[in-house]
């Protein structure tokens, strides 16, 4: 008989979670429940992002960034001064011609 233990995939699900989610430290946990960090560890990697959440989120971080740069353009653009015929800033003009 092996000494090593077979942990379920449910169990190392959840101590995943403990880590990803509750935000415990790997160390914490591994002590908790009794198993090295590196097995932790190694759990965290296979069952921490499940591939398609990651490219799910990826994706949402590439429009964040390009709504982001095309907003910051157009705060920059209505930032700049416009630039009048005005001398002063107390200046104002008014149209001759129909008068009210």
């Amino acid at each position: 008989m092996s000494g090593r233990i077979r942990y379920t995939e449910e169990f190392k699900r959840e101590a995943v979670v403990q880590v990803t989610e509750r935000g415990h430290s790997v160390t914490s946990v591994a002590k908790r429940i009794g198993v090295s960090s590196k097995s932790l560890c190694d759990w965290v990697t296979l069952f921490g992002d499940e591939p398609d959440t990651r490219a799910a989120e990826a994706s949402e971080i590439k429009r964040l960034k390009a709504e982001l740069r095309r907003m910051t353009e157009e705060r920059d653009i209505l930032k700049k001064q416009r630039r009048t015929s005005r001398r002063t800033t107390a200046e104002v003009r008014l149209h001759q011609g129909s008068s009210r």
